[in-house]
């Protein structure tokens, strides 16, 4: 077996080079470099890289010391042995003191245990290189990893100086509070809100700084969920006032050990945009307010001239005439729904509940849009279901207003021929009332808008219409504690219906009248 070991050998003796580049040979040395002189095996070193330097300790120009200490310069990590005819123990300690010797070799040697010592020492050399090897690996890796650490570092820092700019400057108020409700920091826009410094702020808990009866703040900070809170008021130290504010609470998970996490409040002072609500209100009260006189008025006088009170006219004037009628009476309904929008956003319309006969109710309903189904060839059918003459105890008029929207939404989406059914059910005491058309239908994804105001229901097809009749209808019934909604497919119709709980009054209970 030969091993490709890069190995050294000096000695001032020609006969001992000679014995050993026998016995290296023969046990399978073939990189194996001899000298007899110093000086050259220097040299040497300087143009060869050797695994194992092996000197004899007594030579005439120096010693194996010095020369391994100078073999050492050039290759530090290579093991190094020293053959002596002394046991001078002192001389090994000062080589291995000095040098880093591997190893020292009395002569005579043991032929295997050389043997054995050159292989070990040629796998310290090894190891030792490898290890070399690693730590520069290591310490080139470490230079990244602080370079990068200090990279990332100066992002965060960046970061957090950004964030702490936003908080700072942000225009609404930002509370942090502990799991117990304790504040444990504000900004700038927080102190001024609440009138108070920050030190003081941080004496205080939620309850101290929010005015609000209708909130637990005991849940509130139990559930780990996001909340958006209206109707809190808070008090300004400073001046007194009471200001109405809207909250964005959200919970922060604890980030490290014995961090139990917080709770970010976002507080909106909200007074500029009641006040801006509150003036738009009464700007659309007035303005229609306003409005229905001259209307009413247009409509009076054109009635006036349609009756011949004013001369006899001819059929292209009636024709002319009734048109704009027609067109005064449609924005005169507009101002009147407009009108009770505002009155129900308000909380100024007042329900006026009655008993009275549901049955009669539909009949005059359906009367009052049939012309307009009858030029449609439409068909409208009422179904009663367990109502047995049962009276309902609502509000009459706005009732009405309901089914009556509701029957005119069916007759215009549904085309000519179409059947519409409009369906009452008591259900002990409860009342359910659908209007069920056989027309295009809605998209699923439209419903959710129907409801909503100045909304047409539907992205796929433009309407007309103020999309007010619905938003008014849904804050009728939600004024009666009922619900109404729509269940419909494209292509299969629509149905409409609304729910008035403890609604049907039975036969033997008396009348009532009772305003809410």
């Amino acid at each position: 077996m030969q091993f490709p070991y890069k190995i050294l050998v000096l000695d001032d003796d020609k006969l001992v080079t000679s014995s050993l580049k026998s016995l290296l040979m023969m046990e399978g040395f073939i990189d194996v470099a001899f000298f007899n002189e110093p000086e050259a095996a220097i040299n040497y070193l300087k143009e060869n890289k050797r695994d194992v330097i092996i000197s004899d300790f007594m030579m005439p120009d120096i010693n194996g010391i010095q020369f391994l200490s100078e073999a050492k310069k050039i290759y530090p990590n290579a093991s190094m042995i020293l053959l002596t005819g002394y046991a001078d123990k002192e001389n090994a300690i000062k080589a291995i003191n000095e040098v880093g010797l591997y190893k020292y070799i009395e002569k005579p040697w043991d032929n295997d245990e050389l043997i054995i010592n050159i292989k070990n020492a040629y796998e310290r050399s090894k190891l030792v290189e490898d290890l070399e090897t690693k730590n520069k690996e290591l310490e080139k890796y470490t230079l990244h990893l602080e370079e990068m650490v200090k990279e990332k570092t100066a992002g965060i820092i960046e970061i957090n100086e950004k964030l702490e700019a936003i908080i700072s400057n942000c225009a609404d108020g930002i509370v942090i509070f502990s799991q117990n409700k304790k504040v444990l920091d504000v900004n700038p826009a927080a102190e001024s809100l609440f009138g108070l410094s920050k030190e003081i702020l941080k004496h205080k808990n939620a309850e101290d700084l929010f005015i609000a009866d209708n909130i637990d703040w005991d849940n509130i900070f139990l559930e780990q969920n996001e909340k958006f809170l209206r109707e809190i008021n808070v008090l300004n130290a400073v001046n007194g006032n009471n200001i109405p504010v809207e909250i964005s609470c959200a919970f922060v998970p604890p980030k490290f050990e014995n961090d139990n996490g917080s709770y970010v409040f976002v507080i909106r002072d909200v007074n500029l945009q009641k006040d801006m609500e509150r003036l738009r209100e009464d700007f659309i009260a007035t303005l229609t307010h306003d409005l229905r006189t001259p209307s009413l008025a247009s409509i009076q006088t054109l009635e006036y001239f349609l009756n011949g009170a004013l001369g006899e006219l001819n059929e292209k004037q009636k024709m002319l005439l009734a048109n704009m009628k027609k067109s005064n009476e449609d924005m005169l309904g507009l101002i009147n729904t407009l009108l009770e929008v505002y009155k129900y956003e308000s909380g100024h319309l007042h329900l006026v509940k009655t008993t009275f006969d549901f049955e009669l109710l539909i009949e005059e309903c359906i009367n009052q849009v049939k012309p307009i189904a009858d030029n449609k060839h439409q068909n409208i059918e009422k179904i009663f279901i367990n109502l047995n003459n049962n009276q309902i105890f609502a509000d009459r008029n706005e009732i009405r207003r309901v089914i009556i929207n509701l029957l005119g939404n069916a007759i215009k989406y549904t085309q000519n021929n179409g059947i519409i059914q409009i369906k009452t059910e008591a259900d002990g005491n409860d009342l359910r009332v659908s209007v069920k058309d056989n027309g295009e239908g809605i998209y699923k994804k439209d419903i959710p808008l129907l409801f909503k105001r100045f909304s047409q229901g539907t992205k796929a097809k433009r309407s007309i219409s103020t999309g007010l009749g619905l938003y008014l209808s849904k804050q009728i019934i939600d004024a009666h504690g009922g619900k109404i909604w729509l269940e419909s497919d494209r292509g299969k119709g629509s149905e409409f219906f609304f729910l008035l709980l403890n609604a049907v009054v039975q036969k033997e209970e008396k009348e009532k009248v009772w305003t809410v």
